[in-house]
């Protein structure tokens, strides 16, 4: 399997297409502090999102991103400051690796999506950047495409961690 190969196969459809969008796509725009790309998949009227800051006790975990375009502009920013770091291998192919979503529950048009974040990647400096954090999506599908609703977001990797 390549580095940036969906482990699910085009037959299962639902998976396939939930980890193209969340995996792929999410990594790509990113990587071009590009928006427009991933944009329509959000259900903007009804998305939000929580911030878990890393806490194991779900009582410090907040709304932070109560509409979609908070969220946006927290994204791009990371998103910024990511690609102003000199790293040294190649960030696309780092970020592939570190990062896994396996655990997809698919139940009729609606998803939860388990996304870990799990390893570290090597900056020029010599120092690295440790990901080791956990996002649960919640997806619907809406005209027969898949689009998130919302997350509960940098959690623990583990849990209770």
């Amino acid at each position: 399997m390549t580095f940036d190969e969906n482990p699910f196969p085009e037959g299962d459809a639902d998976r396939h297409a939930l980890w193209e969008m969340l995996v792929r796509r999410d990594i790509d725009a990113f990587l071009g502090q590009d928006w427009s790309m991933v944009e329509d998949d959000f259900i903007a009227e009804s998305f939000f999102g929580m911030h878990a800051h890393f806490l194991p006790n779900a009582d410090g975990w907040r709304l932070q991103f109560p509409r979609v375009d908070i969220y946006r502009d927290e994204w791009l920013r990371q998103a910024k400051e990511t690609a102003a770091t000199k790293f040294a291998e190649p960030l696309r192919e780092a970020i592939f690796r570190v990062t896994n979503m396996r655990d997809i529950d698919v139940d009729g048009d609606r998803a939860v999506l388990h996304k870990k974040f799990d390893g570290s990647i090597a900056k020029a400096d010599g120092s690295v950047d440790r990901l080791k954090w956990q996002t649960l999506y919640f997806c619907r599908k809406v005209g027969g495409r898949w689009k998130i609703a919302g997350f509960v977001g940098y959690m623990p990797h583990p849990s209770g961690s």
